[in-house]
């Protein structure tokens, strides 16, 4: 059997931070995984601006709750929910994910946790577990599992080498410099014939 393997924001949904950037006009808070590889880094970055400026999760729920799946998305999942086991391996929190996930018909979701104060100020984040995608595709293989994956940033890119065929989708042009091992597409037919090249099964369903 085989698993399909999908990063969330950029693959399936806007990215969460650029779009709250947007609404907030703080330009720091645009950088993601395709700018700054250390996650950790990354993520440290953010709570020290969402504290600078006295944001609380509220604010970015809010935003969130006005976001849909880019154009395309849902019908793709269901498209790949037809012929594969889907899995969405994100770097995203649970605290943000249920609106965009309830419109994509609530595919299982592997991400991460926020931790907050009384009041709603987000104060550390709390990872699944280091290099979590990487360790998910490996965990699935253990039970024999075949995975084809797909993502756009830096953060995607152990996952896409563990699997059995990784695949870059809208990542930028950086991120497709650095990785050619990698097939990159920009569009969800094309990302399909990807996903039906990377089968070993006839998928002419």
């Amino acid at each position: 059997m085989e698993i399909a393997c999908l990063d969330l924001e950029g693959v399936l949904v806007p990215e969460i931070w650029i779009e709250f950037a947007n609404k907030t006009g703080i330009e720091e808070l645009k950088a993601t995984t395709r700018d700054i590889p250390d996650y950790d880094v990354l993520m440290k970055q953010r709570l020290r601006i969402l504290d600078e400026h006295n944001l609380k999760i509220q604010d970015i729920q809010e935003v969130i709750a006005t976001l849909k799946p880019l154009d395309g998305a849902v019908e793709f999942v269901n498209w790949l929910r037809e012929r594969f086991q889907v899995i969405i391996l994100s770097d995203t929190f649970y605290e943000f994910s249920q609106p965009l996930m309830r419109q994509l018909g609530f595919p299982t979701l592997f991400c991460h946790r926020l931790i907050t104060d009384e009041s709603g100020r987000v104060v550390d984040y709390k990872l699944r577990q280091a290099d979590p995608k990487r360790q998910s595709i490996r965990a699935l293989q253990t039970i024999y599992y075949r995975t084809i994956a797909a993502g756009d940033s830096y953060n995607d890119t152990t996952m896409l080498a563990e699997a059995d065929a990784g695949i870059l989708f809208h990542a930028p042009q950086n991120v497709i410099d650095e990785f050619p091992q990698f097939p990159a597409v920009h569009t969800y037919e094309d990302l399909k014939k990807e996903f039906i090249k990377a089968s070993n099964r006839d998928l002419s369903l």
